[in-house]
């Protein structure tokens, strides 16, 4: 207890704080005061070593992870809980959408998802120089308050006056916050996916989704949130439990123990504690129905979600099966490659099986997080030894197959690309046509770069690690991660 005391403390005296982020970081230590949602011995086990991680929820888990609002039932009938009236004009539009974002709840104290905004905005666009005005408000808005970019916007598949509006002034702002995905299908046209990419080389968003694969999982009423995650809107995650798959094959003796004793065991622990922790949510901490976003029917518990999240496939594959060579290692050769498939498979199939007391369970491909060290994010291939564009291309897709929940590949491209963008199209189109699910990209040059999943700004991690403090909370993330995941060493790809 004396410790947990000594951490509040900590959080007071800390000068990077600003006041929201302090009130954030004290609230995250009141949750971590009770004792932990108890486990069964086999499944502590594997927490104790850091192997399953509950992501820093909080020992009592008293909201979703992530809350999917309907937004656009929102923009229908308005909200009495909230006392607001359906929108007539492009101001009521961004006002209304703006007051419900400080009412929805997720892990960062904000929504993770704040809608498909052009087609929120796009009936409201009338003249459009107004629009545009609206518009910068509404972003700046969001930018200086939620100030985090988990909070993810969805636009798209189709061109809309709103969405180029989006476009340029994310160019113009740029900004980390929110971060944004084009959904991206047979009915976006190329020249809107042109200026996306224009928008995203100088910016680090949209990334691109590939929409046959979600729609395939989810249905049409699904989003991209926070860093790529897939999930039903009306619902969300419940909880995003973390196999890290580098730690457990550390505790190998073989292959043969790994994969026939420490991965089911390893899979059923998180299982468990997840179902666990979204009972609490449900049953003890009665969130439905404590939250008016139910009574209103903008959330409805059978919509939610738990998303199983692994990381560390790569030295997991090189590990057991003592791989040095760099031509036999994860992301070249086959040996690695179909070990890897097969423990996606099992993994998949343990999980699919499960069944929770709500809802399903689904996989998702994690970010990685600021303290990893040596541990390589989702499936992806570690930075330094990443093949040739095309191999990485195709092997990325094989590993994407089960994450209904998202998973995404990134890559930063030589400056020269702004001036062939359509060559960046071309890419990203044939990576869809492997079934890679999420596409990711920056200019080499860009001062806002995707981290792993999320944004920040290069100027702003230098700031605060110079002792300064920063108005974004992803700053902080994004200095760790710049160390432990080596993101400034990425291979810079040429079109």
């Amino acid at each position: 207890m004396q410790n947990k005391i000594d951490n509040i403390k900590e959080i007071i005296r800390d000068p990077k704080y600003t006041y929201p982020q302090r009130i954030i970081a004290l609230a995250q230590a009141a949750e971590n005061l009770p004792d932990p949602v108890e486990l069964s011995e086999d499944a502590q086990w594997f927490v104790d070593r850091d192997i399953v991680f509950d992501m820093g929820e909080g020992n009592v888990p008293y909201r979703p992870r992530y809350v999917l609002p309907d937004y656009d039932k929102f923009m229908k009938q308005g909200s009495k809980f909230l006392m607001l009236e359906p929108p007539k004009d492009i101001w009521d539009a961004v006002s209304n959408l703006l007051i419900l974002y400080r009412h929805v709840p997720s892990v960062i104290d904000g929504p993770v998802y704040i809608g498909h905004i052009d087609r929120l905005l796009e009936p409201f666009v009338k003249d459009e120089e107004e629009a545009e005005h609206a518009i910068r408000i509404f972003l700046t808005n969001i930018d200086r308050t939620i100030s985090d970019s988990f909070c993810h916007a969805d636009i798209g598949p189709y061109d809309t006056k709103a969405g180029r509006i989006i476009l340029e002034l994310s160019a113009k702002m740029q900004r980390p916050v929110p971060n944004m995905s084009l959904i991206y299908n047979e009915h976006t046209p190329d020249d809107f996916a042109i200026k996306a990419i224009e928008t995203g080389l100088v910016t680090a968003k949209p990334s691109f989704v590939n929409d046959a694969m979600y729609t395939k999982d989810w249905g049409s009423d699904y989003a991209i949130v926070s860093c790529y995650n897939a999930l039903p809107i009306g619902g969300g995650g419940l909880t995003l439990g973390r196999l890290n798959l580098k730690k457990l094959s550390d505790e190998a003796r073989d292959k043969e123990h790994f994969l026939n004793d420490l991965l089911p065991r390893a899979v059923a622990a998180q299982c468990e504690q997840m179902d666990k922790r979204d009972n609490y949510i449900f049953d003890e901490a009665k969130f439905i129905e404590n939250s008016f976003l139910a009574d209103e029917g903008l959330i409805s518990k059978d919509k939610f979600v738990g998303m199983f999240g692994l990381v560390g496939l790569a030295e997991c594959v090189n590990k057991v099966l003592g791989l040095t060579k760099p031509e036999e290692r994860y992301g070249h050769g086959k040996e690695a490659e179909e070990f890897a498939l097969h423990v996606l498979d099992l993994i998949n199939a343990q999980v699919t099986a499960y069944k929770p007391k709500y809802g399903s369970f689904a996989l998702h491909g994690q970010v990685g997080i600021s303290t990893d060290e040596g541990v390589t994010p989702n499936t992806r291939i570690p930075v330094g030894e990443e093949p040739s564009l095309p191999e990485q291309l195709l092997f990325t897709a094989k590993t994407q197959k089960h994450f209904a929940a998202g998973i995404g590949e990134l890559f930063p491209f030589e400056e020269t690309a702004m001036k062939n963008p359509a060559s960046v199209l071309d890419i990203i189109k044939g990576a869809f046509a492997m079934d890679m699910r999420y596409f990711s990209f920056y200019s080499s040059d860009s001062d806002v770069i995707r981290v792993t999943g999320y944004l920040v700004k290069k100027s702003d991690i230098l700031k605060y690690d110079s002792g300064e403090a920063c108005l974004g909370n992803s700053t902080v993330l994004g200095s760790g991660a710049s160390k432990g995941l080596h993101i400034f060493e990425r291979s810079v790809r040429n079109v």
